[in-house]
């Protein structure tokens, strides 16, 4: 199995724009057949150090993962990620 998880720091940190942003993000539970599991966190701390949203993904393996990222459901929504946020962090892992 492999685990995906991306914190995002968006530009605009305003609540309808992470919940526009997390919609875009959840869009991405149907439809593309390697995913296995989404889920997508809105952080409640909002400290100096908070990301606004967390994404976590798994796939059965790293071939799923790559079918994934260039997903035509997945593209728009890295396109919007790019407008969207102001920084990202990444980590990805097998166990």
């Amino acid at each position: 199995m492999l685990t995906h998880i991306v914190l995002i720091r968006l530009k605009d940190r305003r609540p309808e724009r992470i919940a526009d942003t997390r919609a875009q993000l959840l869009s991405l539970a149907h439809g593309i057949e390697t995913l296995r599991e989404l889920e997508v966190g809105t952080d409640i701390t909002h400290s100096e150090r908070s990301y606004d949203l967390a994404l976590i993904t798994r796939f059965d393996d790293r071939a799923g993962f790559e079918i994934y990222r260039q997903h035509p459901m997945h593209v728009p929504v890295l396109a919007h990620m790019a407008e969207a946020a102001e920084s990202t962090v990444a980590v990805d892992y097998e166990d």
